[in-house]
């Protein structure tokens, strides 16, 4: 390079009127009008205009001409003030231009796959296949730049607060923990596996035992397991743990932290202390874990008015042990037949058999309800649910957690439709009072966290008498409707591990092979401890407004687990996997 960059494009001003700079960076649009050339320079810091006058120097207008976009030039230049009819608002740098007195042209681009804008109508395949290019879109500079602030806040805050980064290894052993490990073969002990780690869980409660007291670790965590808008197959978590501490010390840790995070990237303040809710309270009210509470329509339970109806939907859902809840959607009156009957389409796939409503129009109550309720029941199940006229009621009934999962994703969906969410609002809350085991598939009893959350010390002796009612010492943080972190105090005592883990159908034998470097610290002096850990790339995604976690990632994968541009995974050759003394059966993939 014979021009050396001295300045960044969007840094310009005012103040650099009549400087003499050097900028380099790519052609982001070029326009010819005649005697001049104007192009929009670009780099990660934003866009400036340059003008190539003939009269200024004519060899780089010349070269000028050629220029395309996507093209790496340096420019050697004057700056000026733009005219006042020229001055462009849209622009950071838009009162200002370079006039052009030197160009390199450092490389040239083929032609585009996509304009590197904003708006663009790419689809996402084509933007990750091309990812390198989409990463130049001056909104996911903003993302990356937004991660970034984000990380360095987190770490400036935890080591005020006396905690002390530590890596901890990606190649390890298979615990359980919730989803499928990826396994990696080892070459050198054939026939064996590492995992790499869905968490550093186990490490980090041996840093406790090793007497560390505060760690902390912004780490990648692995997860093989089916993806969606908000899950990856490599994740990034910011991971916290602290000895002789107990709920309230990760409260009074996290809240403020937050507080700091969003003052320091989007001088937003946030206010504290975040609510609270008891598991219970938050299923009952919204029929979900993570709620999002900036909204209202909460649920309300009928049950005991509908038992007073002769409607033979409800009595037998009732005799089954179910329930009947519904929620009160105002202003919803004026709903067309077809509306309604989209609505309970929509809730079909959580399992609900049909969505029964009411309207409260102006002129009358119209329900196909009506029919079966008596008219003093029906006006106090209205009342109930503190509906006015202009109003829509709806109610599902079914087995307890049909009702929930339907009327939590009709509320989303409501909530979005009819514009009740306020996009500009932050509300946090802390999910506490979780069950310690809940019921696998198979009816088998699971750990609902992980195994190594401790139960509450008061329901300790309901563990050998009726284990479901044990509550955990675990705690959820949710932000706008989805959980951005979760955490317990851990079990800090073999015999108590031991038995959680006999619970769980894990014999003597099975932990020690599983465990037994766990079980072997907690006999030598394990201190109480407990820790968090928050999901960076949720955060994240949720602080830039984006839709999904992929879009503040540098390199994610798709739904399927795929690099688009790397095209990994890929098939291992021969003699790697020689080396590695695995042998596929061909029997074992899909015919292409």
């Amino acid at each position: 390079m014979k021009l050396k960059r001295d300045h960044f494009c969007g840094n310009l001003n005012k103040k650099n009127e009549g400087e003499t700079i050097i900028l380099a960076g790519w052609v982001k649009k070029r326009r010819d009008h005649g005697g001049l050339i104007f192009i929009d320079l670009g780099d990660k810091s934003g866009v400036v205009q340059v003008v190539f006058n003939p009269k200024v120097d004519e060899e780089s207008h010349l070269q000028a001409r050629s220029l395309r976009e996507g093209w790496v030039i340096a420019v050697g230049g004057k700056v000026r003030i733009r005219p006042i009819e020229s001055v462009n608002l849209e622009l950071e740098t838009g009162e200002i231009e370079v006039i052009v007195e030197n160009l390199e042209i450092l490389n040239i681009s083929e032609s585009l796959p996509f304009p590197i804008q904003d708006e663009i109508e790419a689809s996402e395949e084509t933007r990750l296949k091309y990812r390198y290019l989409d990463l130049r879109r001056s909104v996911m500079q903003r993302n990356l730049r937004l991660r970034y602030e984000v990380t360095k806040q987190v770490r400036s805050f935890l080591d005020k607060k006396g905690f002390m980064e530590i890596e901890t290894p990606f190649l390890t052993r298979s615990t359980p923990e919730g989803a499928r490990d990826y396994l990696v073969p080892s070459r050198v002990n054939p026939g064996e596996f590492y995992a790499l780690p869905q968490s550093p869980q186990l490490f980090k409660q041996l840093l406790m035992v090793a007497g560390f007291d505060r760690y902390f670790q912004i780490v990648r965590c692995f997860r093989d397991e089916d993806l969606r808008a908000d899950r990856q197959p490599e994740h990034t978590q910011i991971d916290i743990e602290a000895s002789f501490i107990e709920e309230n010390d990760i409260y009074n840790l996290v809240e403020p932290m937050l507080v700091h995070v969003f003052k320091k990237t989007l001088e937003i303040s946030l206010k504290t202390p975040f609510p609270r809710l008891g598991y219970e309270e938050a299923m009952d009210r919204f029929g979900i874990d993570k709620p999002d509470t900036r909204f209202g329509l909460e649920l309300k339970n009928i049950s005991s008015l509908a038992s007073q109806s002769k409607f033979h939907v409800f009595h037998r859902c009732l005799a089954q042990g179910g329930e009947v809840k519904g929620l009160r959607l105002p202003g919803g009156s004026h709903l067309s037949r077809k509306e309604l009957e989209d609505l309970s389409q929509r809730i079909e796939p959580y399992g609900a058999k049909g969505l029964s409503w009411i309207l409260l129009t102006p002129e009358k109550i119209k329900s196909p309800l009506s029919k079966f309720f008596p008219k003093a029941i029906l006006l106090r199940i209205i009342e109930h649910m503190d509906g006015e006229k202009g109003d829509a009621l709806f109610f599902v009934a079914d087995r307890k957690e049909v009702v929930a999962t339907s009327l939590a994703q009709l509320r989303l969906d409501l909530g979005k439709r009819f514009n009740l969410i306020p996009k500009d609002v932050y509300q946090l809350v802390w999910i506490v009072d979780f069950p310690l085991f809940e019921q696998d598939k198979e009816g088998r009893l699971a750990a609902r966290h992980h195994p190594f959350t401790s139960p509450k010390e008061e329901d300790l002796p309901l563990l050998e008498i009726d284990p479901e009612k044990v509550r955990a010492r675990s705690y959820d943080i949710v932000l706008n409707g989805e959980e951005i972190g979760g955490g317990s105090i851990r079990i800090h005592r073999r015999k108590i591990q031991e038995r959680i883990l006999e619970i769980l159908g894990i014999d003597s034998l099975q932990a020690r092979e599983r465990f037994g470097f766990l079980l072997e610290a907690l006999s030598f002096g394990a201190p109480p401890h407990g820790g968090i850990a928050l999901g960076l790339d949720r955060l994240v995604m949720i602080l830039a407004r984006a839709e999904s976690i992929r879009e503040v990632i540098p390199f994610p994968k798709t739904q399927k687990a795929v690099s688009l541009m790397t095209q990994a995974p890929s098939p291992a050759d021969d003699e790697q996997l020689k080396e590695l003394h695995i042998k596929l059966r061909e029997e074992s993939f899909p015919p292409q």
